[in-house]
This record gives structure tokens, C-alpha cells and sequence, in this order.
């Protein structure tokens, strides 16, 4: 992998986007520090900004980045695996932080489709609204969306832990193998649909259940887990007004019995 200094050639690197150029005072190589790194990116492509974030000294040489006028665009900061911090400051499009490895990645704005998609560790934090499939496939880390997200969030997780502070839609952890899915908010249809191991928690109501997913008793090990992601999320809720839900194990194996819930 290039070191940071080799790759940082396209990207204006601290300065504020409306800032006007100074010919007397030459651009710093990198910034100190105490200042992030900033890509404004109505003048630098996303590719220029991920591929400086994929350096391989970057966690040494510049670990904290802020990333201006996203303006909506897909797949930015995608791939992390240092421990860096991204803060974006607006919206964004598609698989924003997927695949993130240890960074700490915040959108100040919403998240279109797949945000924290297979993402293994790290946390992603949206203080807007995310579209559908969030942290689809995640393995592990945290995704926090303060708002609420939409269809099938946490499809098929698989480690990963989501705390949502609004609603999900419908198909929300569907075929989910493990990891938690807390809802501060209300639940859409078919919740949890052909769920394996992940456990769910909801504090609103919930349209229905999917196939295999039953509602279980809350002991004192599942309120200590919600208090325990609750403040990690840094979201204030009474643990005790959720409710738990999780897989009645009955289609893990086919039978003729269950054909028709297949």
C-alpha cells in the first residue's frame, strides 16, 4: 500500500471549503495533529479521498479526516481498516463506510442505501436517517443511526450490533445470524422473518412478525445488554420499555410440516 504522502497529491488537505487561496501562504503537506485532514469534495473525486485513506500510514500520519459537500455521492470512505476518524459533514449515497474495519465514520446527514454494509468492526454513526439495508451482512463493530432507517435494516447480520433511534421499516433483520437490533421506535412488517440467532429488541410496536420469529421473556442478562448498547450508543432509554424477540428454531431444518412458512 502507498504511504499518504504519495496519494494526497489531488486532495486539498486542510483547508475550509470556502476558504480563498493564499499564495503567500503555501498549502501545508499535511496538518498538525490537533486539525483533521479536510476533502471538499465538489473539487476532489471520492476515489482520490478513499484511496488517501486507504495509506498505509494513515492512522500515523493523519487520524482524523473531515470531509466537506458530500453532497450525496456513493461510497465514500468505503474500506477503512485503520483507526481513523471520518467525520462527514452532509448527506450521502450508497454503502457509505461498508466494509469499514476499526474507523470511526460519522454522517452528519442521511444515509442512502447499505450504509456500514459488511462492515467488521469500528463504528458508524448516522445522525440523520438511513435508507434501506443498513449494515447489510455486518460481522461486527456498531452502527448507530440516531433517526430511523428504512427496509430490511440488518439484513442478514452477522455479528454486528445496530441501535436505531426512530424506526425500522418492514423485513428489518431478516435471515439475521447473530448480533443485536435495538428499535427505540416501531417496527415494520414481518420483523425478523427467518431468523436465525440474532436477538432483537424493540421499544415501540411492531405491524408483525416474520416466519420463525416469536417474542421471548427479557431477563436481567438482556436488560444489562440494552443498558450496556444503549450507552454506547449514547441514546437515553429506558431498557425496561423494550421488548425482545428472537427465533423459535423451528426452520432451521426443512420440513414438510413447515413448507408453506418457507
Amino acid at each position: 500500500m502507498a504511504a499518504l504522502s504519495d496519494v494526497l497529491v489531488d486532495v486539498p488537505v486542510g483547508i475550509p471549503a470556502d476558504a480563498e487561496p493564499t499564495p503567500a501562504e503555501p498549502t501545508p503537506a499535511e496538518p498538525t495533529a490537533a486539525e483533521p485532514t479536510v476533502v471538499d469534495l465538489a473539487t476532489t473525486d471520492v476515489r482520490a479521498l478513499n484511496r488517501a485513506l486507504h495509506a498505509a500510514d494513515v492512522a500515523q500520519t493523519s487520524p482524523r479526516w473531515r470531509v466537506v459537500r458530500p453532497d450525496g455521492r456513493h461510497s465514500i470512505a468505503v474500506g477503512l481498516d485503520a483507526e481513523v476518524q471520518v467525520q462527514i459533514d452532509g448527506h450521502v449515497g450508497y454503502y457509505c463506510a461498508g466494509m469499514n474495519k476499526t474507523a470511526d465514520v460519522v454522517v452528519d446527514g442521511n444515509a442512502g442505501v447499505g450504509v456500514a454494509e459488511n462492515m467488521m468492526s469500528g463504528t458508524v454513526r448516522v445522525r440523520g436517517n438511513a435508507s434501506q439495508s443498513a449494515a447489510a451482512t455486518a460481522h461486527g463493530g456498531l452502527l448507530v443511526v440516531e433517526g430511523s432507517a428504512a427496509a430490511r435494516c440488518g439484513i442478514s447480520m452477522k455479528g454486528v450490533d445496530i441501535v436505531v433511534g426512530g424506526d425500522v421499516g418492514h423485513m428489518s433483520a431478516f435471515m439475521g445470524q447473530a448480533g443485536r437490533l435495538v428499535v427505540c421506535g416501531d417496527a415494520g412488517h414481518a420483523l425478523g422473518d427467518s431468523l436465525y440467532e440474532a436477538r432483537l429488541y424493540v421499544a415501540g410496536s411492531v405491524r408483525s412478525l416474520g416466519a420463525d420469529c416469536v417474542e421471548k421473556e427479557v431477563r436481567a442478562e438482556h436488560l444489562a445488554e440494552l443498558t450496556d448498547l444503549l450507552a454506547a450508543a449514547g441514546i437515553d432509554a429506558d431498557p425496561t420499555t423494550f421488548r425482545r424477540y428472537g427465533s423459535a428454531r423451528s426452520l432451521y431444518n426443512f420440513h414438510v410440516d413447515n413448507a408453506s412458512a418457507y
